[in-house]
């Protein structure tokens, strides 16, 4: 059980956090908050818009292509795998013995932020899900909205079914 106010963050929040896509809730700090997030707290957008800047967030969808030495593709599959368990949002993943594409959502303020966290994804999961060395050979990152006109226009990614780590 937690001790402490009645709807504070816990000592160690983020500095900003997330809220879903078209929720009537959105992050505001206060007038002295810094950068920690004890100042951060969720209020609905009538009463945030009058009282400090809201950050909103949206949908990207994130394709990261990799490539490099090759691997047995046992293990390229397990590595991915276990990448996915790591990182729960994982659409879907192909892979062959020296290259991979993993296709995502992400929520993200914006365009950087949404493809700065892609980036450093494969690195950062490199030793906990034992990860080829593959570099990072390509990165496409698209709006929801795009996303869906390129579907439906039939000239775009096709919808990540099934779901899962398949091989080309």
């Amino acid at each position: 059980m937690r001790r402490g106010r009645s709807g504070a963050p816990p000592k160690k929040a983020a500095a900003r956090t997330l809220t879903s896509v078209g929720t009537a809730t959105s992050v505001v700090t206060g007038p002295g908050v810094g950068t920690g997030g004890a100042g951060a707290r969720e209020v609905p957008e009538a009463v945030g818009a009058a009282e400090a800047p809201v950050e909103a967030t949206r949908l990207w969808h994130v394709t990261l292509s990799l490539s490099g030495a090759e691997a047995p593709l046992r293990d390229v599959r397990q590595a991915l795998e276990r990448l996915a368990h790591d990182h729960p949002f994982l659409l879907t993943s192909r892979y062959a013995n020296d290259h991979a594409e993993i296709r995502y959502w992400e929520e993200a303020r914006d365009l950087h932020d949404a493809a700065a966290v892609a980036l450093r994804l494969w690195g950062e999961h490199r030793s906990t899900a034992k990860l080829p060395p593959w570099e990072i050979v390509g990165l496409e990152v698209i709006d929801r909205e795009t996303y869906h006109q390129r579907v439906a226009e039939g000239y775009g990614p096709p919808p990540a079914s099934p779901v899962g780590v398949h091989p080309y």
